[in-house]
């Protein structure tokens, strides 16, 4: 964001004009808010919203170079049958499915793809994961909510190998 004072915040209103109702807020500091997409004349910006989407005057958003070198962090990723979820955070990487235990992973490698990043982690049973994160709108089929990524998270292990599909974003709320 750019352009907020310190003490106030930007506001997200129900529908891109100043006279909408508004709906939620950034505080002036916030970073890594994904735009989803764009209102015609590109002067406003569909934001997710707590449990709804909304939107934001665009001349108070700063452009982030979304393909950088390295895959941003944090990074959030989740998927639906089965119910997943691996994280990519200055703290780690972890992995986690629906009714098992987290498991740690070690970053191998990750480079810039054609719309997104390439992943390499290992387990620690030195079992290969890897993810295909693509810069894309994806919803997660089950919310209304709409993520700034899609991802596929290919996985081997002793039962064998196993492709989940779903969705990641930037932010870890």
């Amino acid at each position: 964001m750019t352009g907020v004072a310190a003490d106030d915040v930007l506001v997200i209103r129900s529908e891109p004009s100043a006279d909408s109702p508004a709906i939620g807020e950034l505080l002036p500091y916030a970073i890594n808010v994904e735009v989803m997409d764009l209102a015609r004349d590109g002067s406003w910006g569909m934001v997710w919203s707590g449990e709804s989407v909304g939107w934001v005057a665009m001349r108070y958003m700063e452009r982030q170079e979304v393909l950088a070198a390295t895959v941003p962090r944090p990074l959030y990723c989740y998927g639906t049958e089965p119910f997943w979820h691996i994280g990519l955070d200055p703290r780690g990487q972890g992995y986690e499915l629906m009714g098992e235990a987290r498991r740690d992973l070690t970053l191998i490698s990750e480079s810039i793809a054609q719309n997104g990043y390439l992943v390499t982690l290992q387990d620690e049973a030195a079992q290969p994961w890897t993810l295909i994160v693509e810069r894309r709108s994806c919803s997660d089929g089950m919310s209304d909510r709409l993520f700034g990524f899609s991802v596929m998270l290919f996985s081997h292990g002793a039962d064998g190998a196993y492709v989940h599909t779903g969705c990641c974003t930037l932010d870890g709320s």
